[in-house]
């Protein structure tokens, strides 16, 4: 039996690198243009090329997100963009819209399509038309589908590479057609530029008595009646083998370099330990919680959701662990750890230290030495540079996270 992809996102060049050393096997990025985060910072063209440099002589893979719902005026430089890629060789690219894929057969015909979410794939006869008639190599099914379903359209196309996503946010909406963001705001889904309406606070306001607001619920913080748990399939591995699932897909690219080293390391180890023959380890799952996250959810993959798949009393990430920096450097001659810090911690702390290939280890912060060479007892500011004891040697990219206190 082939072992999954692991797919994880990549927001920059930063995230592509900690994706792939902690462990993914593919990657999928945005350009400048024509793909759905325009709050992520995307790749320019020397920064693409870095990055499939960098994944590629590892073995791993980069795949281009073009999946805008295009307009008229977006073909105009699409031509031009599409021989880059295929200069570049890019291993696939994320396409939603016919026109661009049509497009991409003409001018890119070794371009890979990769039929993306946002085309609501629900159905093998759908399947078959983007395959028969488009050429697509892969489809990635909307997440609108149960394992039974996802089985069907396998059977029906087992040379046909299936991707789903196993972890992260949920659109509210048909896997991303919405409109919300649209009409409240005039930022534009379907190009990138989601307000994130769905998670907003609402209250009712009766017709015959403007400006007064009633909570749908008797609720004093308010009720949020589209707002989605996130995803979380890691206790499900075997379940989605079984499915005939090619590619198992991480979302996240506007998400933090931590986030994505946290879930590709713990997605990477329970794949092993699947195809290791070894059981579930819920250490995973607790790893899991050691991120900002919302509530997790299977979402539809047992069936269709119960109202228990949504959040009603608050919009905000569950916060349990905070990331205390990155490592920098190791200090051999005197086992000192060099971490560059994000969030203020104190001596006599205890620490968790994330780092790819090997479990997490716990370290206190007996010592902090600042850049002065002078013993402190709180590091206090942003990307300030310490130093605290460690036995153990530390590679660099390594993240320092403590449990928060409530």
């Amino acid at each position: 039996m082939k072992k999954p992809e692991l797919l994880a996102p990549a927001g920059d060049l930063i995230k592509l690198k900690t994706a792939i050393d902690y462990g993914a096997d593919a990657v999928y990025i945005g350009g400048k243009a024509f793909s759905l985060r325009v709050a992520s910072d995307n790749f320019s063209y020397d920064e693409m090329k870095e990055g499939l440099e960098y994944a590629h002589s590892r073995g791993k893979k980069v795949y281009v997100a073009l999946n805008i719902i295009a307009h008229n005026r977006d073909f105009e430089n699409l031509k031009e963009y599409l021989k880059s890629l295929e200069e570049l060789q890019v291993d696939g690219v994320i396409v939603a819209d016919l026109g661009i894929m049509s497009f991409i057969k003409k001018y890119a015909p070794s371009l890979h399509i990769h039929v993306s979410t946002q085309a609501s794939i629900t159905n093998y006869e759908t399947v078959g038309f983007y395959k028969e008639a488009l050429g697509a190599t892969r489809v990635v099914l909307a997440r609108e589908l149960s394992f039974e379903e996802i089985k069907e359209i396998k059977n029906s196309y087992p040379d046909l590479e299936i991707e789903c996503f196993v972890h992260g946010a949920m659109c509210i909406s048909y896997s991303g057609r919405c409109l919300l963001s649209n009409y409240m705001t005039g930022r534009n889904s379907n190009e990138g530029d989601c307000a994130q309406s769905c998670r907003w606070k609402y209250h009712l306001m009766e017709e015959k008595r403007p400006g007064e607001f009633m909570p749908v619920y008797e609720d004093d913080r308010g009720t949020f009646i589209f707002n989605s748990k996130d995803i979380c399939m890691i206790e499900h591995i075997d379940k989605l083998v079984e499915a005939g699932i090619s590619s198992f897909k991480i979302e996240g690219r506007v998400k933090s370099e931590y986030y994505v080293a946290t879930v590709v390391k713990a997605y990477r180890d329970a794949i092993d330990d699947y195809f290791s023959g070894k059981p579930f380890n819920p250490q995973l799952k607790e790893e899991l919680k050691k991120i900002s996250h919302r509530q997790y959810t299977t979402g539809f993959y047992f069936g269709k959701p119960d109202n228990t798949a949504q959040v009603y009393t608050t919009n905000s990430y569950v916060r349990n662990y905070e990331l205390i920096g990155t490592v920098v450097d190791y200090i051999e001659e005197t086992k000192e750890v060099v971490i560059e810090q994000r969030n203020r911690f104190f001596k006599g702390d205890e620490l968790e230290i994330l780092m790819p290939d090997v479990p997490f280890i716990k370290i206190t912060a007996s010592k902090i030495i600042n850049e002065d060479n002078e013993e402190i007892d709180v590091a206090p500011h942003p990307q300030m540079k310490v130093r605290i004891p460690c036995e153990v040697k530390i590679p660099t990219g390594s993240f320092v996270r403590k449990e928060k206190l409530l």
